[in-house]
């Protein structure tokens, strides 16, 4: 049975439909840069998905395991250290300034902050619960950003902060990739979106997707 599809409904975006149907006209390569750009962006939006879970991932595998980058070899966490206590004990510009040393080193701080980059860098890298990763990933940066204080531009002690820039830094970018990955669905492509999205309990609470 021939099925025929209404000539004012888009049937959406679809390679196989475009290859089938397409025959040669003075469209077609118009036809084929907007099918190829969309499919180019697709996968860089995962390449982005995937990097930035990366970033998440390695921080909790470095700071667990000692593996010698911004850990010590001798200073992971399963030898005892503390993923927090050198961060936040070291701040010392900002409005949590006091705040953050009195978390330093807690162990609801420890495993709070661990949970957070290794069910944040799972996510992303799956392609799975990408807005509650971004709602998380995005709360985390925020505390890191007031951590570091970028507006300063002296540190407590006087000397100067180095700050380069009053606003934008590196947690800032991160946490708009977080949203925007969550935003535009980015893990169907290279991932497990969309075989999450179809499981009856994310199709019920659409925040997990």
């Amino acid at each position: 049975m021939a099925v025929h599809e209404h000539p004012h409904r888009s049937s959406g975006f679809h390679l196989p439909s475009f290859r089938r149907h397409t025959t040669a006209s003075a469209a077609e390569p118009g036809v084929s840069a907007g099918v190829g750009t969309r499919t180019a962006g697709a996968y860089a939006l995962a390449s982005l998905r995937l990097l930035t879970g990366f970033v998440f991932l390695w921080a909790f595998l470095d700071k667990t395991f000692g593996l010698g980058y911004a850990t010590p070899s001798d200073k992971g966490w399963i030898d005892g250290g503390s993923p927090t206590k050198g961060f936040l004990g070291s701040v010392a510009a900002g409005p949590m300034e006091s705040a953050f040393h009195s978390w330093a080193g807690d162990p609801w701080a420890d495993w709070l902050f661990m949970l957070g980059l290794l069910g944040i860098g799972l996510a992303l890298v799956a392609g799975v619960a990408l807005r509650f990763a971004a709602v998380a990933g995005s709360a985390m940066m925020a505390l890191m950003w007031i951590a570091e204080w970028p507006p300063a531009k002296h540190l407590s002690d006087g000397s100067a902060s180095m700050s380069t820039n009053p606003f934008v830094d590196y947690h800032v970018i991160y946490a708009v990739a977080l949203i925007v990955v969550a935003a535009l669905a980015a893990g169907d492509i290279l991932g497990a979106g969309g075989l999450w999205a179809r499981l009856p309990f994310v199709r019920d609470h659409r925040w997990l997707r």
